[in-house]
């Protein structure tokens, strides 16, 4: 089946976060995220631009995504027939980096087909090995350890499965030994978003005490090779995130021993075609992944859920319910968690919410038409 575009949405929306969110590079109070709808023979399909509004996780921010949507990436689509979603991929593969903007577009092409197809989207991408998916919560650094305990007593009682805490230098051995105190048996990781470089590696080092489940990215963004050190210096193995970009650096981070795990993010590596590949890379040689987050809205959510029903996706990720977030998401029905800690998967076509028009228009500062 064919596809060809009719048009091409972008909406950015501004909505706020029920609380802050702190990681090593900075505190975030709300969101500002862009929206692609795309059309084709009367029926739509959603994606999301995960990138922040600066370029602190990536290179990546919303003001430029949307102009790379709008003057490169849509370009591309509209006047062809695509001969399935996956072709997105190899039609803007040439544009250099901006994997996130390019992503959104393909994941919202994925979601077209799947509704064309009256199918789920998890079965698309050819999902589908779990009815639920094991779900972790992420929480940020806080003004104070008595506050994170809180919160994370908060989230244990909730049910999640499995706690990530941010760190950084000033933030990492001290407060993880008082939140080990406090939750002996938790499922626990650390997640330092690039905040550390080889000459920490004693400190590093002390967070083996802890018995982790992993440490994230511990050190440059765009850094694999000094992770094979440092890999080789800690018992708790290293979880790899904003440098694995493909399934190529995958492989290179996987045989150079530079992690025992890897993160995949959707918008990061560029779509669904990308991180199925990296998911495959990873299950060949036995290392397991888990789905990353980006304070998405309940698009990026459900995508994710739909991600996550792959078979080697075993880790608990960081997809959690909407109300963590939001005061109101722009889906129906919101993303909800179950006591167990579980997100159920629905059979409905696409990405299997509805869009919240109503709430979509009061939070929609920005809008193009591209045809």
């Amino acid at each position: 089946m064919g596809i060809k575009l009719d048009r091409i949405v972008l909406r950015r929306i501004e909505m706020p976060l029920v609380h802050f969110f702190q990681t090593s590079f900075g505190r975030t109070y709300s969101r500002s995220i862009v929206l692609v709808e795309v059309q084709a023979d009367g029926v739509s399909g959603w994606g999301e631009m995960t990138c922040g509004e600066n370029p602190f996780y990536n290179e990546e921010w919303v003001d430029a995504a949307w102009l790379i949507g709008k003057h490169y990436v849509a370009p591309r689509l509209l006047g062809h027939t695509l001969e399935s979603a996956d072709d997105v991929n190899a039609r803007t593969a040439h544009i250099r980096g901006h994997n996130m903007a390019r992503g959104g577009v393909e994941a919202a092409v994925w979601d077209l087909e799947a509704r064309m197809k009256g199918l789920p989207l998890y079965q698309s991408i050819g999902g589908g090995a779990r009815r639920e998916i094991p779900c972790g919560v992420s929480i940020g650094i806080q003004d104070t350890v008595p506050q994170l305990l809180q919160k994370i007593e908060t989230e244990v009682n909730a049910g999640y499965q499995r706690i990530k805490m941010k760190i950084a230098p000033g933030w990492d051995v001290d407060v993880i030994r008082e939140v080990r105190k406090a939750f002996p048996q938790i499922a626990l990781m650390a997640d330092a978003n690039s905040a550390y470089t080889l000459a920490d590696i004693d400190r590093l080092q002390a967070l083996d005490e802890f018995y982790l489940m992993m440490i994230e990215q511990p050190l440059a963004h765009d850094e694999i090779i000094d992770h094979v050190p440092l890999q080789a210096k800690l018992k708790t193995p290293i979880c790899l995130d904003e440098c694995i970009r493909s399934a190529h650096h995958a492989k290179q981070a996987i045989e150079m021993r530079a992690c025992g795990i890897i993160n995949i993010k959707l918008g990061r590596v560029g779509g669904f075609g990308e991180a199925k590949r990296v998911h495959d890379v990873c299950q060949q040689y036995q290392v397991p992944v888990w789905c990353g987050g980006m304070l998405e809205s309940g698009i990026g959510r459900a995508h994710n859920i739909a991600l996550s029903t792959l078979p080697n996706f075993v880790l608990p990720g960081d997809v959690s319910a909407s109300e963590r977030y939001w005061k109101r998401d722009i889906i129906d029905p919101w993303v909800t968690v179950s006591p167990r800690g579980t997100i159920a998967i629905n059979d409905n076509p696409g990405f299997g919410y509805e869009i919240d028009h109503d709430f979509l228009k009061s939070v929609q500062v920005q809008e193009e038409v591209l045809s």
